[in-house]
């Protein structure tokens, strides 16, 4: 009976245990966090809570660069979270809305984003959206097409790192090449 209570006792150590480092490792888990160019570039998924010091304090984040519109934060309120903590932590603050449906960076969106990253009072730079973020992928192949020479092989290379390896859809796949006809002239 004794052996019975000590092996449930040593069931309920190890379980509680392994959910405390499960919700240690979510805690201090930035979603969809990527790096781009080191001291350059940096993507995320929406950051949260302790996410934002995280984010300044290891990778020196001096500009973030929101593509979601304000309408996509009602529901959890992240906008006044993070322009509350930018603000207070002098961090700039950007706002690139980008449509979820549509997702591809016209023209404008993809000049003013290129004119962020060339100021280097900006870097390094936090782009993010919410998750796994389409807008974020395509706005990061503008930059690599047309400010760190990347060719249309190197970009879809890194796009896929950055969208988990899924196969580019032909919009996406021709929004690149035709980013690349573009930076050719």
């Amino acid at each position: 009976m004794k052996k019975k209570k000590n092996s449930i006792n040593v069931l309920i150590v190890i379980s509680v245990i392994i959910i405390s480092l499960v919700l240690l490792v979510r805690h201090f888990h930035i979603r969809d966090f990527c790096i781009i160019k080191e001291d350059v570039l940096y993507i995320s998924g929406q950051p949260r809570g302790m996410d934002y010091t995280r984010l300044l304090y290891n990778y020196h984040i001096a500009t973030i660069v929101n593509i979601r519109p304000s309408t996509e934060h009602f529901e959890r309120n992240w906008r006044n979270e993070e322009l509350v903590w930018t603000k207070n932590n002098a961090v700039n603050y950007i706002e690139i809305p980008i449509e979820r449906k549509t997702y591809f960076p016209d023209e404008q969106t993809q000049e003013q984003f290129l004119e962020i990253m060339a100021d280097k009072n900006n870097l390094p730079v936090l782009l993010h959206g919410y998750g796994d973020d389409k807008r974020v992928s395509m706005l990061v192949a503008v930059w690599l097409e047309k400010s760190q020479e990347y060719n249309y092989d190197q970009t879809c290379k890194k796009i896929k790192e950055i969208i988990d390896d899924r196969e580019l859809t032909e919009k996406e796949k021709n929004f690149i090449r035709l980013l690349e006809k573009k930076t050719a002239r």
